[in-house]
């Protein structure tokens, strides 16, 4: 057990409140307790005081309730930080209520200079980071490896899948992939819907995570929860009694879905500085913890494919993440999921190769599996699917033009149809005129078929 923690997943059992309600999250067994002193929080009593100074010179006068929440730490936690400073001279009380909360603090002379010196030092303002220790532990306790952990059903795939002209064989590797949540590889030409594949994993991942709004890192405060990667889970969670017995410094989110594209800055791998705010960010293989992280394009990235995939080699063997020039080991864990239009031969040397779990191969889908994602994505646009139309577009506008029954077409063709529609002041309708409209701004090329047949 981390000392940092108040916490152990013996009893978090015996922290819970009573059950929540169906469909709603169980807080207290996802979050750690919350820190009742400075030496709860597993940080240094002067990091601490340094937000609270930076904190207080950039509201002004703030009542104690308002320096809790920008902090994340409990009032008792700032009680004895807030003590400390105007012992030092450095804040001071503003104003008092009746109540012992109702506090107003500012600062001294003496607390803007030292304020100041802290800014100079360190830029971040915001929530008290939690410690690479603690990070660890819950990264390591919130893992879909470990033993008992509740993992994706055949039926859950299934259901995700449905309509999208997998085969039985795709579904169960990639079924399998998530079991053991080794690393995965999709190949196969553009547009056969790889990286819509693989950001749909992520919506089978079970369960809510914690992930900190930062952490120390070889004494640096580096902000790693983002909005973007970490979504809040659904349904919301409302047992606010339940939060206010909880560290603050964590969010509950959705498993986290990263996704690095082509146009991806290769420096952004490593810790990087926001110059505009002067914060630490986390890399994008930090913020995938618990989650997906998705490389895709790859071999098409201004980081040459061998130096890309050696930052994983360790990893994947079950080996430590270390940032360049970071001496301490990070969590990762991780389900890496790799995207290309290449053949894997040309990207992953042999022995890269064998390290990665699972590779599937995506390409032209068997007619029906076509037909039935037709008929899917019509669903979701709420269109009618006349036959006559589905098999002009597989018999006349496919198979005449040479045309590959690629996963991209059935939604850019709908889409097309809607933007005609919305031109003409009409609503959509899928008819053959209509199809062949988008059919011919999408493949210029395609000859047109004979005349004569009835929309």
């Amino acid at each position: 057990m981390i000392e940092t923690l108040s916490w152990s997943p013996g009893t978090a059992a015996e922290r819970m409140a009573p059950a929540a309600p169906p469909g709603e999250l169980e807080v207290a067994a996802i979050l750690p307790r919350q820190a009742k002193s400075v030496s709860d929080t597993g940080l240094d009593a002067r990091l601490v005081a340094a937000l609270a100074l930076k904190t207080l010179h950039a509201t002004g006068r703030a009542p104690l309730p308002l320096l809790a929440g920008r902090l994340r730490l409990s009032v008792s936690v700032l009680r004895e930080v807030l003590a400390g400073l105007m012992a030092e001279q450095q804040a001071e009380v503003a104003w008092c209520g009746e109540s012992d909360i109702d506090v107003q603090y500012q600062l001294t002379p003496i607390g803007q200079r030292a304020a100041l010196e802290a800014l100079a030092e360190c830029r971040y303002v915001g929530p008290a980071p939690v410690t690479l220790a603690a990070w660890r532990a819950l990264v390591e306790r919130q893992s879909l490896r470990q033993p008992g952990a509740s993992r994706p059903r055949a039926a859950d795939l299934a259901a995700l899948l449905a309509g999208d002209g997998l085969d039985a064989a795709q579904r169960d590797l990639l079924g399998a992939a998530l079991q053991s949540q080794r690393a995965l590889l999709l190949h196969g030409p553009s547009g056969s819907g790889k990286t819509t594949l693989a950001r749909k994993l992520a919506r089978l991942l079970p369960g809510a995570v914690a992930v900190p709004h930062a952490v120390l890192i070889g004494g640096r405060i580096v902000r790693l929860y983002d909005p973007a990667c970490h979504p809040a889970p659904l349904p919301l969670v409302r047992q606010q009694d339940e939060r206010r017995s909880c560290d603050a410094r964590w969010v509950i989110c959705q498993r986290p879905l990263v996704h690095v594209g082509a146009d991806f800055d290769p420096a952004a791998f490593e810790l990087r500085l926001d110059s505009e705010h002067g914060v630490l960010q986390a890399p994008p293989q930090l913020q995938a913890n618990n989650g997906i992280l998705v490389i895709d394009d790859l071999g098409r990235q201004r980081l040459p494919a061998a130096e890309l995939l050696n930052r994983w080699l360790g990893p994947l063997d079950g080996g430590p993440l270390r940032l360049g020039g970071q001496a301490e080991s990070l969590p990762f864990d991780t389900l890496l999921v790799f995207v290309t239009n290449l053949a894997p031969s040309s990207v992953f040397d042999p022995a890269m190769l064998r390290r990665v779990g699972y590779r599937i191969g995506l390409g032209a889908l068997p007619d029906a599996g076509y037909r039935a994602l037709v008929r899917r994505q019509c669903r979701l646009r709420s269109l009618d699917c006349p036959e006559n139309v589905l098999e002009h577009l597989v018999t006349r506008l496919h198979r005449q033009s040479g045309t590959p029954l690629l996963a991209c077409y059935p939604q850019e063709l709908l889409g097309r149809l809607a933007d005609f529609a919305s031109l003409a002041g009409a609503e959509p309708c899928l008819s053959i005129a209509a199809l062949e409209q988008a059919w011919n701004s999408v493949c210029a090329s395609v000859p047109t078929p004979a005349a004569g047949i009835a929309s």
